[in-house]
């Protein structure tokens, strides 16, 4: 995996440490906000640090999630990065929206812990990775 960027948005703060230290041990480029900012300010610090990635919890002090992968998905230098949603809200209804917004993956903290939720992530970037590969193979 060559230097992939992700940037986090989560408000636990133990949580965020260990996201930041699972992906960073992995050579990935790591940038992180705690959702305590104004979302405008939030969006200008994402197109600055040009993620490929999103890990987004949907409750956060100051901003609403949903709004975050809207505002994500209709800007024109952001609409191709993968969300992920990493969140405690655990019902069908949260799961759907997220994904009607364009959030690309939608997993409960609940189900997991931070390390199992990295290597999820990881394995999905390098399955994407691999098939972007072979298109341009072909």
């Amino acid at each position: 995996m060559d230097n992939k960027k992700i940037f986090i948005i989560e408000d636990d703060a133990n949580l965020l440490y260990g996201l930041e230290s699972q992906f960073s041990a992995d050579e990935f480029e790591v940038e992180s906000a705690t959702g305590d900012e104004e979302i405008d300010e939030l969006m200008d610090t994402i197109r600055d640090f040009e993620p490929d990635i999103i890990i987004l919890d949907l409750i956060l002090p100051k901003i609403d999630g949903f709004e975050i992968i809207k505002r994500v998905k209709s800007d024109d230098e952001l609409t191709d990065k993968q969300i992920f949603i990493f969140t405690d809200l655990s019902d069908e209804d949260s799961r759907q929206r997220s994904l009607n917004l364009g959030a690309d993956y939608v997993f409960f903290k609940e189900e997991f812990d931070t390390f199992e939720f990295a290597e999820k992530v990881k394995r999905i970037v390098s399955v994407s990775e691999k098939a972007v590969d072979r298109d341009y193979e072909e």
